[in-house]
């Protein structure tokens, strides 16, 4: 699968992600991990859906890069 994540409904806790954290938002740099918590509360966000990761960085997802399901 690999979608973008402007779309809160395709993000769910569980899924392996790339997200851009607030100190690499210039240089686009990502950083991928499992998604813990969602962070964004509206059903879309242009920048994509805040994020906390189970290490407990937070950031906006770029791209999906697999299912919870894929992952199993």
């Amino acid at each position: 699968m690999s979608t973008n994540g402007t779309i809160r409904a395709n993000i769910k806790p569980g899924i392996q992600v790339d997200i851009v954290l607030k100190q690499d938002q210039r240089t686009g740099r990502t950083t991928r991990g499992i998604v813990k918590d969602l962070l964004t509360n509206s059903p879309t966000h242009p920048h994509g859906i805040k994020v906390r990761l189970t290490d407990g960085q937070v950031g906006r997802v770029k791209q999906i890069v697999q299912t919870a399901e894929e992952r199993q």
